[in-house]
């Protein structure tokens, strides 16, 4: 529950402007609870006010939380230093709606402002911002275990940090799907109220919205190894295009090297270092992740009461256990999860 401070005109000024105000978390002039209660929400950080604490300071924070992740509004009075250090267990998307913010990272700095240009916070790179001139900011919170399961299954290898560039650059047309997003799920949770929630399948349909919008959509240090998973790098030479191709058509049959190698155009050696050095991983690890991918999209057109094992068995699947635990591995959740989930 907010806490409900009285007498500061910056205060009541803000709450006329403030979004998602049905899910208030904190109201405060007090900087000392600020960064408590914040910092339980986010993670502990550093706040200091960059003029005395005085009658311009005051706190806001509105927070609708989903699973693995949530949108928030923060807004501060006056102009206010914030010092996260690593934020460890999440990525932050801010998108600022008033005054402005400089962030630094151990990437590079920034200045931020409405309709100029946005922050993207990684869990492992060091933070330090300032937020000037009464700033405040819509802010998609995305659980890092998410992001790096995802990033994983696109760059086929596995799970490992991921870190973006952390300029959004909100006059280029590709950066504007992101922003556009995250104002439509506030407008949709504004319009819920905080009595009501998202039905599971439409929360994991924004989820899965803003994965592939961060990771196809913004650089960041898996993005080549992405493209060149992908065969969108111009850089794979064309025998393993085609033997990743070959594999994809195959993929529920036995794997069969001497057929590879032909489709390749290429001896098996060749073929196998081809893989190791352009797509970090063997034939046998991609066959089984193309493998996984499949199920998964088949789990999504099957009926709710379909057998998983049948329809491992089709996609070349001998052994059930070893099946779901890559799968789990690969997708954050069990087969059954997901049958369950998108019926």
């Amino acid at each position: 529950m907010a806490e409900r401070v009285v007498g500061n005109a910056g205060l009541d000024r803000a709450r006329a402007s403030e979004r998602l105000a049905a899910f208030s978390r904190v109201a405060t002039d007090t900087v000392d609870q600020a960064a408590d209660e914040i910092g339980r929400i986010f993670c502990p950080h550093d706040l200091t006010p960059l003029r005395a604490s005085g009658p311009d300071f005051f706190a806001l924070h509105n927070c609708a939380a989903f699973d693995g992740f949530s949108v928030n509004y923060v807004a501060y009075g006056g102009s206010v230093a914030i010092d996260p250090g690593c934020l460890e267990r999440f990525f932050l998307l801010q998108l600022p709606l008033h005054g402005a913010a400089l962030v630094s990272t151990s990437a590079r700095e920034i200045a931020t402002a409405p309709g100029r240009a946005a922050s993207l916070l990684s869990p492992t790179m060091p933070t330090r911002m300032v937020w000037q001139n009464d700033c405040a900011q819509l802010i998609l919170l995305v659980e890092r275990k998410l992001v790096e399961q995802r990033a994983a299954a696109l760059a086929g290898g596995a799970r490992r940090a991921v870190e973006f560039d952390p300029m959004i650059d909100l006059s280029a047309p590709a950066a504007q799907a992101l922003p556009t997003r995250l104002r439509g799920l506030v407008n949709l949770a504004e319009g819920l109220g905080s009595k009501r929630s998202l039905s599971p399948a439409a929360a994991a349909n924004w989820r899965e919205a803003f994965l592939d919008g961060l990771l196809t959509g913004q650089r960041h240090g898996l993005s080549q190894a992405m493209q060149t998973f992908a065969g969108e790098s111009e850089a794979l030479p064309q025998a393993l295009r085609r033997a990743r191709d070959c594999l994809a058509a195959h993929a529920a049959d036995p794997l069969d090297l001497v057929q590879l190698a032909g489709a390749a155009g290429i001896g098996i050696r060749a073929l196998q270092l081809g893989f190791q050095r352009h797509f970090g991983m063997s034939i046998s690890q991609m066959l089984l992740d193309l493998r996984l991918a499949e199920l998964k999209a088949r789990l999504a057109v099957a009926a709710p009461d379909a057998r998983i094992i049948d329809i491992a068995f089709d996609l070349g699947f001998t052994h059930v256990s070893r099946m779901a635990g890559a799968y789990r591995q690969k997708f954050g959740e069990t087969p059954s999860a997901t049958l369950r989930r998108l019926h």
